[in-house]
């Protein structure tokens, strides 16, 4: 599995910004989908993630109730999308997959063994 990510950029707080992570290679209709991101000097941290059937969701607290993770399991895409964008949300953002069907959504870097090579995402103040 290949997994692309898209869509970061410079952003003023209180911006929008939409992530798109495109996997190749193999169908991802029944992994699970994640988003992390990582910033200077800082470990990477989990960010939001999403089952298969995308009924279940899961996000840091820091971003909740501003970022919203879906995915289109006919496009192989999911996507993130970043509200009310803050200095403190600057970091890379990686998508990942794994196809482990853990119960609940896994929030540790070493559970997934896909990854996408990151985007930059930059809001400033």
């Amino acid at each position: 599995v290949q997994l692309q990510a898209s869509g970061g950029g410079l952003v003023q707080a209180g911006g929008s910004l939409r992530l798109s992570c495109a996997a190749s290679g193999r169908t991802v209709n029944s992994y699970i989908m994640t988003w992390f991101r990582q910033a200077p000097g800082k470990e990477r941290e989990f960010v939001a993630g999403i089952v298969r059937t995308g009924v279940r969701k899961d996000y840091r607290d820091s971003v909740k109730g501003r970022f919203i993770i879906s995915r289109v399991n006919a496009e192989n895409t999911v996507y993130l999308q970043m509200n009310s964008l803050k200095p403190e949300d600057t970091a890379v953002y990686y998508c990942a997959a794994t196809a482990r069907p853990y119960g609940q959504i896994p929030t540790t870097t070493t559970t997934y063994n896909y990854w996408g090579q990151g985007t930059q995402v930059t809001v400033s103040s």
